[in-house]
């Protein structure tokens, strides 16, 4: 994936984010990876989404307590009322500068109403909105 400038989200797991091996718990990842692709998507469709599915996750290496991690994503799809989003997950461990592409996923978000309703995607506003 081409990462853009900057990550959509940025943050460090906590020691109470890890299982019993230490490792950073997948559901802790994968939110984080929703809260990041969500934020794309709403900029993307002017307004508020819900997620409604998750087509592909791959967990490629583990995220340690400490680590850097940046979620980038870019939009696949925009369709009448859903929007794709491909997100990749990296790391940089603590002490190393090295980049490390931990995990990746499609996130499909559907644009809601102010009564959670779909609502139509205005095709020239998401054309317009950018990454």
């Amino acid at each position: 994936m081409a990462q853009q400038a900057e990550p959509a989200i940025r943050t460090v797991p906590m020691p109470s984010d890890a299982n019993s091996n230490g490792d950073i718990f997948g559901g802790w990842v994968l939110s984080q990876m929703d809260i990041a692709g969500g934020t794309i998507a709403a900029r993307r469709c002017r307004g508020r989404v819900a997620t409604v599915a998750i087509d592909a996750m791959t967990f490629k290496r583990p995220i340690a307590v400490g680590d850097i991690v940046s979620i980038y994503g870019e939009v696949e799809r925009v369709g009448r009322t859903s929007i794709t989003v491909r997100l990749e997950t990296i790391v940089q461990r603590r002490v190393l500068a090295e980049e490390i592409s931990v995990t990746e996923g499609t996130f499909v978000y559907v644009a809601i109403d102010e009564n959670g309703r779909s609502r139509p995607i205005d095709p020239e506003q998401a054309k317009r909105a950018g990454p």
